[in-house]
């Protein structure tokens, strides 16, 4: 498996460890998967797909709960996560894992309060904002301040994918089912975009915050050929949307994996 290295706050990829660890409570019995979750919109965090979507109350199971986080990144179904498994416990059992570089220290909707809180509702100042910040230092918007945001390194993203391909972490099963539910992701336009083909399997979470564009993955071949990647971007564009930036991460995918399963 190969690795390259970056450091800065990660919104959505680190879903990944989060699901995980909830995982692994439901392998050992701590946790039960089929328990029912009332997400409450007025409660719930902020966001486009799934849960976070909804206008009204809905009851959802935990383990349903995590394919909504995986599949289609939603917040709110992370948030309902993060209510039963507090960030502090996540960060001590992914010490414990002995997983350096990665830190989740809040539920998911704390990134659009504090981004709310320095430019209200207007997104282009948002992103103005995170973008002067890069450069000057300071951080408006707390949750992109790696002092106090979800962090992790790629190389500390890598190495957990890593590990759980191996089963050398978490229970066999929770290692097992995040496989499945990592594979079940709906947004394939990064990592995915040069690597379709049915002798190819990838598994992913991709993430966008403000001017982040982020994907965490395994790429896997009939071969038996396993290259797990990290691509962390960002940009220096005001831009909601950026093709070119999703074209990139998969133009650099593809010989990536081609180098690394040799």
């Amino acid at each position: 498996m190969g690795r390259r290295g970056c450091c800065t706050p990660r919104p959505s990829p680190t879903k990944v460890p989060l699901a995980l660890v909830a995982l692994d409570r439901i392998a050992t019995g701590e946790l039960g998967a089929a328990c029912p979750v009332v997400v409450e919109p007025a409660t719930s965090s902020v966001g486009s797909t799934g849960l976070a979507a909804f206008r009204h109350p809905a009851t959802v199971a935990v383990g349903d709960l995590l394919l909504m986080m995986l599949a289609v990144s939603d917040n709110a179904a992370a948030d309902a996560l993060f209510t039963l498994v507090p960030a502090d416990e996540l960060d001590a059992r992914l010490r414990a894992w002995g997983c350096g570089g990665i830190r989740l220290r809040h539920r998911m909707n704390r990134m659009y309060e504090c981004t709310a809180g320095a430019a209200g509702n207007d997104f282009s100042l948002a992103l103005e904002l995170a973008i002067r910040d890069d450069h000057s230092g300071r951080h408006t918007i707390e949750t992109l301040d790696p002092a106090h945001a979800h962090v992790g390194t790629a190389a500390g993203l890598v190495d957990l994918l890593q590990r759980v391909w191996r089963d050398e972490i978490a229970h066999p099963d929770a290692s097992a089912e995040l496989h499945r539910l990592m594979g079940r992701q709906v947004f394939t336009q990064r990592l995915a975009s040069e690597l379709r083909a049915d002798t190819l399997r990838v598994s992913g979470r991709t993430g966008t915050f403000l001017h982040l564009r982020h994907e965490v993955g395994v790429v896997e071949s009939e071969a038996g050929d396993r290259v797990a990647m990290a691509a962390l971007t960002r940009s220096d564009r005001r831009a909601n949307l950026a093709p070119d930036i999703d074209l990139a991460i998969g133009t650099g995918a593809r010989p990536a994996f081609e180098a690394l399963r040799r």
